[in-house]
């Protein structure tokens, strides 16, 4: 009785570890794309850093912490810091990182005259662009802030869409192209022009 315990264990064991197998050759990953394997805490060579879910019963494609997030975010001051000057000026060549598409949108933008301006008036727009470096439709307004009249949201839209459209077409190079295209980035404006000075002159 108990062999037959015994041999039925071990055929079921056989069963599984064959299975297992089968499963595994089925369902391998082939890790070129992401250039090395996935993280782990006994690996001793490179990896990608990446994560599975813990509810995943087989091999799964990890989720890569890319350096840039799928929303690519800036906020442009109307007035740079004494230390970002360099930030806020076009480079003079083809934009090929997303440093360089900031500096590019910081040198674009031009705050309305100080009669319709807003001290501390905050407007974030969210947009995407096509390879080509032109805009995907209009840029649409996701924020502005509390309390502002119709007339000075509609000042800071109208120079906020002026601005892009001063200096689009943006030159990508065609890795930023494809890598930009149809992801969507959000700009918050920030007039922090002091604009009691202005007022009090004659």
């Amino acid at each position: 009785m108990s062999r037959r315990i015994l041999l039925s264990f071990l055929v079921l064991v056989g069963m599984i570890f064959a299975g297992s197998a089968e499963a595994r050759r089925r369902h391998h990953i082939d890790a070129t794309p992401f250039s090395h394997a996935p993280c782990s805490v006994l690996s001793r060579h490179p990896c990608t850093p990446s994560f599975c879910s813990v509810f995943n019963r087989g091999p799964c494609i990890p989720e890569i912490d890319y350096p840039v997030g799928e929303n690519l975010q800036l906020t442009i001051e109307s007035v740079p810091p004494r230390d970002q000057d360099a930030k806020y000026q076009k480079p003079d060549h083809d934009l090929d990182t997303i440093g360089d598409l900031f500096s590019a949108l910081r040198s674009c933008w031009s705050p309305p005259p100080f009669d319709t301006a807003r001290d501390g008036m905050q407007m974030t727009v969210r947009f995407s662009f096509k390879r080509s470096g032109e805009m995907i439709g209009s840029p649409r307004l996701t924020y502005a802030s509390a309390g502002t009249p119709g007339d000075v949201r509609d000042a800071y839209l109208r120079s906020i869409n002026s601005s892009l459209e001063a200096c689009m077409p943006l030159k990508f190079t065609s890795g930023l192209g494809g890598a930009l295209a149809g992801r969507p980035i959000a700009i918050r404006y920030v007039d922090n022009r002091d604009l009691r000075k202005s007022s009090a002159r004659p």
